[in-house]
């Protein structure tokens, strides 16, 4: 272990190493730059523009470059980049991933490799986790890009196609991950190419890394359309879970966060919905939302998963605490949590479009990223990012006070202890920031300390704005602020006067989240840039990750340590360790679970991106559609022919071959049976494409010019192109929901998944074709077509 600590250690000062002497060659320019004028500065940019396009690489320029944004970010915004924000600056610009503590200035280091990579006129996309941080940061630092001669835009939800496109097309687009992903997704639902708002993806630096490609890797962003109602199910399996016992007709599985009906259960059911038998193959639907209604009513809690807001169900990110705004559940469990709190229940959606986090970044030709917190997750986003995390070293020493963590028997006890510490350092006027996992915690928390007649404030969740002035003024002396483990991410809390005298920022945490990183992102809020400050977490075994994680063997040691009175107290590194081994488990069952979504997603991906690719192809289209359709219309013919001209001669089906002409291609009473009598299938499949040629012209003459003709044959193929897809979507999503029950017949379900999501594609493309041949052939055109 320690050789493995030293290698570890040693490889990272070896790539300091290696980015101190790049940076020698980014300092040795400074001079240079400071002597030149403003105009002489901004001169700068076109120069470095045409070097590159006469073929000097962007890791030519790098030096220069940098030096040219140092300078100007010295005029400009009054900020100077120190040498380890050079290093942070060269590990993005390399595709990796800066880690760099709180305070560090992250905004400033990116500034360099986005200035750089803009260079190549390709565009660079700047993530940032809200769209109050993507305002904030395109004005801040959009200033020094603007008087530095680039282009920046800004791409929020409210904005039109327009205003988007205009962004995208700008050298930096400042935008937030989803609007990111959405827009991709809406780019390819568009019939019209002057409709996508996207350019090429190209270079994108992800602020707060570890929360886009980690926390969120699971979120699928999904588009969708409204799909069959079936409220009455929901009520009547919500109804029949509020009659269940715990123990007796269900089990719940603290660990897995599932729960299951017991044989008790079972035959409740059966007889509750009158059946023989509750898991026949006909009762899939009623299953399902049986599930659904279990998880609803025994997993998933309110005030903790979700709130119930204004008669709607709101989701709550368990991340950072904050409420997720028009975000729901898939697969019907929002509307059964919506059953069970009895609001009204929204009709359910069905699939258009979807795509995971993971997918969308990893299209990108670059990526890189910046956070406090991803050492702990290196190895995932080697595995599925290709990105190595470089730890930048601190510009000043880490002074702060991490102290074990306090361990107490009941949560009354652990919150009791919690109120007096916050006293104690409330009344020498040192400012505190309060930590916690749920928003319920900070309710309660909320409640005692007004009982304690202690002011304070409470994040709210909703508000980005507010929540960003809230964490600048927690610095100030006397401050309190409760907040949840991430709220505030992007914002420093800098101190007030008087706060280092007071010991600077106390930060306390009422529990571990279950993420390592989480924790640590809590801690750095507390001693930046070599401030005094202390961390201090308190934990009860009374604590989710206690129950779910190790309560056991932590309970024996309470034994071991003969303690027997509530408000005992165990400050021991032991009782960190254990925790921090629990987390572990955690974060390695989730990486399991997103490296699994991953590897589905795969298959779902390559067909992505099969379909997306034809689909550019068509609306790029400019001239005719003809060499894509003709062959659609060719294979389906073949495929007909083939399929009733087996064996003998005396056993072929020409009837059925003519209905299929009836139904997909010509007139009724322009075809008959003595017209493919006695030819070979060979001449059967010419005799009908000679026919199809012919109505291919036809509908040429039909339509005025040749843009009506492209038109009409764009319009065609996307739209079943864009039906049949929804469907598949649809389809896939249901064969991966019923998919693991193979693993009991010793099959691996994920082999099965990719050989029948094949299956299923293949016949969709022969779905497609024939759709294509019968709308294209047989629509009756008339004079009015216009866009």
């Amino acid at each position: 272990m320690v050789n493995v600590l030293k290698k570890w250690v040693e490889s990272d000062k070896r790539e300091i190493k290696r980015l101190g002497k790049i940076a020698d060659k980014v300092e040795a320019h400074a001079e240079e730059m400071a002597a030149l004028s403003d105009e002489e500065l901004q001169a700068q940019t076109p120069a470095l523009k045409k070097r590159y396009q006469a073929g000097e690489t962007l890791d030519d320029l790098l030096p220069e470059a940098f030096a040219v944004v140092r300078e100007g970010a010295k005029r400009v915004l009054g900020l100077y980049p120190f040498r380890v924000q050079i290093y942070g600056g060269i590990v993005l610009h390399e595709g990796n991933i800066a880690e760099m503590k709180t305070g560090e200035g992250k905004t400033l280091t990116a500034t360099m490799p986005v200035y750089l990579n803009a260079l190549a006129s390709k565009g660079v996309h700047v993530v940032t986790v809200n769209e109050y941080l993507a305002q904030r940061d395109a004005t801040e630092m959009g200033e020094l890009y603007t008087w530095l001669g680039l282009t920046v835009g800004l791409n929020v939800s409210n904005k039109s196609a327009d205003e988007k496109r205009a962004a995208y097309n700008c050298d930096i687009t400042y935008s937030t991950n989803s609007e990111l992903g959405f827009d991709y997704l809406r780019d390819n639902m568009v019939v019209y190419r002057e409709d996508m708002v996207q350019r090429p993806l190209n270079f994108v630096v992800v602020d707060e890394v570890d929360s886009i490609l980690i926390d969120e890797a699971r979120t699928p962003l999904i588009i969708s359309g409204q799909a069959e109602p079936t409220t009455a199910l929901y009520i009547r399996t919500d109804r029949f879970a509020k009659t269940l016992t715990e123990k007796k007709d269900y089990k719940i599985d603290l660990e897995s966060k599932s729960v299951a009906l017991t044989e008790q259960g079972i035959r409740k059911a059966e007889k509750y919905f009158g059946l023989t038998n509750l898991y026949d193959p006909d009762n899939t639907a009623l299953t399902h939302h049986l599930d659904n209604a279990l998880r609803a009513n025994f997993i998933m809690l309110r005030d903790k998963d979700y709130v119930v807001s204004n008669g709607e169900v709101m989701i709550v990110d368990q991340f950072t605490g904050r409420i997720m705004e028009g975000r729901r559940y898939s697969d019907g469990l929002h509307q059964a949590i919506e059953a069970k709190e009895r609001v009204e229940i929204q009709q359910e959606t069905k699939t258009m479009a979807n795509i995971t986090y993971q997918n969308y970044f990893r299209m990108y030709k670059k990526i890189a990223g910046m956070t406090g917190t991803a050492k702990t997750e290196d190895e995932e986003f080697r595995e599925i990012y290709n990105m190595e995390v470089i730890t930048i070293p601190t510009n000043k020493p880490v002074i702060r006070d991490d102290r074990p963590d306090l361990l107490y028997p009941t949560l009354k006890s652990k919150f009791k202890a919690v109120i007096e510490d916050i006293k104690q350092r409330h009344k020498k006027g040192q400012p505190i920031l309060v930590g916690t996992v749920a928003v319920e915690t900070s309710e309660l928390l909320s409640q005692l300390l007004d009982q304690a007649g202690i002011a304070h404030s409470v994040l709210n969740a909703k508000n980005h704005a507010k929540e960003a002035e809230i964490i600048m003024n927690a610095g100030q002396r006397g401050a309190v602020t409760i907040a949840t483990n991430m709220a505030g991410r992007g914002t420093d809390i800098k101190l007030g006067p008087g706060v280092r005298e007071a010991g600077g920022l106390a930060v306390i945490g009422t529990e571990r989240h279950e993420s390592r990183r989480i924790d640590n992102q809590l801690r750095g809020r507390s001693g930046r840039q070599g401030d005094p400050g202390v961390t201090q977490f308190y934990l009860s075994l009374e604590d989710d990750l206690m129950l779910r994680f190790g309560s056991e063997r932590v309970k024996a040691l309470l034994q071991r340590f003969k303690v027997a009175d509530e408000d005992a107290v165990i400050q021991s590194k032991m009782i960190s360790r254990q925790v921090e081994s629990a987390q572990k488990r955690v974060e390695g069952n989730n990486y399991d679970t997103r490296k699994q979504v991953l590897q589905y997603d795969d298959v779902m991906r390559e067909q992505r991106e099969v379909i997306y690719s034809q689909r550019q192809q068509v609306i790029m289209e400019n001239e005719s559609l003809k060499p894509v359709i003709m062959p659609m219309i060719k294979r389906t013919v073949e495929h007909i022919v083939q399929m009733h001209t087996q064996g003998d001669q005396k056993d072929w089906n020409l009837q059925a071959i003519i209905d299929f002409a009836i139904a997909a291609m010509v007139n009724e009473d322009s075809i008959a049976l003595n017209d493919l009598t006695d030819k070979k299938p060979e001449e059967i499949i010419n005799y009908l494409m000679d026919r199809a040629e012919a109505n291919y012209r036809l509908k040429e003459k039909q339509l005025y010019d040749a843009s009506q003709m492209l038109e009409f044959e764009k319009v065609v193929v996307l739209r079943v192109v864009d039906s049949r897809w929804m469907d598949h979507i649809d389809e896939m999503d249901q064969l991966r929901q019923s998919i693991g029950l193979r693993g009991y017949g010793q099959l691996n379900p994920l082999v099965e998944y990719q050989t029948d999501g094949f299956r299923m594609f293949e016949q969709m493309i022969g779905d497609i074709e024939y759709d294509v041949t019968r709308l294209f052939l047989k629509a009756e055109i008339r004079q009015d077509i216009h866009r």
